[in-house]
């Protein structure tokens, strides 16, 4: 039966019993434990060992001396308490629901490749501008904003809710937050000495941010999707692998699904209809994945359910 079939349940994918956003949230949190009790102060919560910042702080330097696994570990090291907690809420927010729109295992690729390549254009803005980006670098906001922007390609009119100083509550769309995400992380890298750079802090790694959004918006756009990098957000264009064209009509019925052989699909037959209608999507969820559809491919797919049901 159709509705048997996992392409035709919400939600596409099931989360495990521990969820990977959990998880990462988790792994997060004991890190930031073990370096704040292995410091000069531990009440502070201000991390300061020297063996944790020479060894899995990524640097030049540590990369210089063959310390590869810089690129992982510094993902799961903070600064300050303040640090971990924005970073641990991006993850939490965003971080479900790419986790169920992707599966685990796209999930997982995403913010490790996001926080991996932000931490490599960090390192080779350190080799080009070394004054402004050589210091080492700790966080998962690379990680943390590539989830973002991956939500902002799926979803770029999904409207959001943000507390603008923790306090004034802002709306705004999904695809607007990452580009005013991406254009102040652009600014702050141009005009490092500019009053709204010194107010953000100097020790942020806007260079690793940008590369986490590209990052993120690459990955979906790219391997998920499969639309290419740049086609206009929100357009109606239809996605490649659309394997039929939505015909309106002023008919007392309003509009009908016209078939591959020119048949509306109320003069089809069930076996008929799923052949020629369903079994194309089917194959392009199997390829790009459920995100990838458009909404009338959708609306095909909730039609094929009730004709399975009236069967």
């Amino acid at each position: 039966m159709l509705e048997d079939r996992d392409y035709m349940r919400q939600p596409v994918y099931h989360r495990p019993y521990l969820s990977l956003t959990v998880a990462l949230l988790v792994a997060n949190a004991i890190v930031f434990l073990v370096e704040c009790a292995l410091s000069s102060n531990p009440l502070r919560l201000l991390p300061d060992n020297p063996f944790f910042y020479n060894y899995f702080a990524l640097s030049l330097d540590g990369l210089a001396h063959g310390f590869v696994w810089q690129l992982l570990t510094y993902q799961f090291m903070h600064s300050s308490l303040l640090h971990i907690f924005l970073n641990c809420w991006a993850i939490y927010v965003f971080g479900r629901v790419m986790e169920d729109a992707l599966g685990p295992g796209k999930f997982l690729v995403l913010y490790f490749s996001s926080g991996v390549i932000g931490g490599l254009l960090q390192m080779l803005g350190a080799l080009v501008w070394p004054g402004h980006f050589g210091t080492a670098v700790v966080g998962a906001s690379a990680a943390a904003l590539g989830l973002v922007a991956g939500f902002a390609a799926l979803y770029p009119e999904q409207e959001l809710t943000m507390l603008l100083f923790f306090v004034v509550p802002v709306n705004l769309r999904a695809k607007y937050l990452l580009w005013g995400t991406a254009g102040l992380s652009l600014f702050c890298i141009l005009f490092p000495t500019s009053t709204l750079t010194r107010l953000m802090g100097g020790n942020i790694a806007h260079a690793a941010h940008l590369g986490g959004m590209l990052t993120g918006i690459v990955f979906v756009r790219q391997f998920i999707q499969g639309r290419g990098l740049w086609p206009p957000w929100g357009a109606a264009a239809a996605r490649p692998g659309a394997p039929h064209e939505f015909v309106t009509t002023r008919a007392s019925k309003g509009k009908f699904w016209q078939s591959a052989a020119g048949k509306p699909d109320e003069e089809l037959s069930t076996d008929e209809f799923v052949k020629s209608e369903v079994d194309p999507i089917l194959d392009k969820i199997s390829a790009h994945g459920i995100q990838s559809l458009t909404a009338r491919e959708r609306e095909i797919l909730e039609k094929a359910r009730s004709k399975m049901v009236k069967r």
